[in-house]
């Protein structure tokens, strides 16, 4: 009798998708680039929160979901919206460095822990002509895991990080 292949050991476990998370109120200036950075996830969505300059046409032309943000409403209650499980937060000031982009990939065709809250990643903020770094964030978070009121998750020291970092650049005073 013929031996039949492991059918099981066949089984491709499938990729988790990604969807980049963004919350705006006028940052034509500085979304562009964000939205350029994070090119690589399944999803981007954008939640607007009264922008009145071409904050929106940016994200229309960069294919980003957008959701009208409701007064009242915490924050981090718009990853329910989100299609996917995985979600990267991010400012409209910040974008996502090649190494983290390199990171990323490589973590979408690993096998992530269905039990973590998260991952932390690092950032490096522009301080007039020099960068900074500051301590990780939790970025990329787990929404059946964990909940957030702000624009980004509440800090995790304990969570894995992944290499590379965001780049902040913030708008000028």
């Amino acid at each position: 009798m013929p031996a039949f292949p492991d059918l099981a050991a066949n089984v491709i476990t499938p990729m988790p998708k990604l969807t980049a998370l963004i919350h705006i109120h006028n940052h034509e200036r500085q979304l562009g680039r964000a939205l350029d950075s994070v090119r690589f996830c399944d999803e981007v969505l954008v939640v607007d929160h009264g922008s009145t300059d071409g904050s929106l046409r940016i994200a229309r032309e960069h294919g980003a979901r957008i959701i009208k943000g409701v007064n009242g409403v915490d924050h981090g209650a718009y990853a329910q919206d989100a299609r996917h499980d995985w979600i990267l937060c991010l400012l409209p000031s910040e974008s996502v460095a090649e190494e983290l982009e390199a990171s990323l990939l490589e973590w979408k065709v690993s096998e992530p822990a269905a039990d973590l809250p998260g991952y932390n990643v690092g950032i490096r903020e522009q301080t007039g002509t020099r960068w900074t770094f500051l301590k990780p964030e939790l970025r990329l978070a787990n929404r059946k895991k964990i909940n957030w009121t702000g624009d980004c998750p509440s800090q995790a020291p304990d969570a894995p990080s992944l290499a590379g970092h965001l780049l902040r650049i913030p708008e000028e005073q």
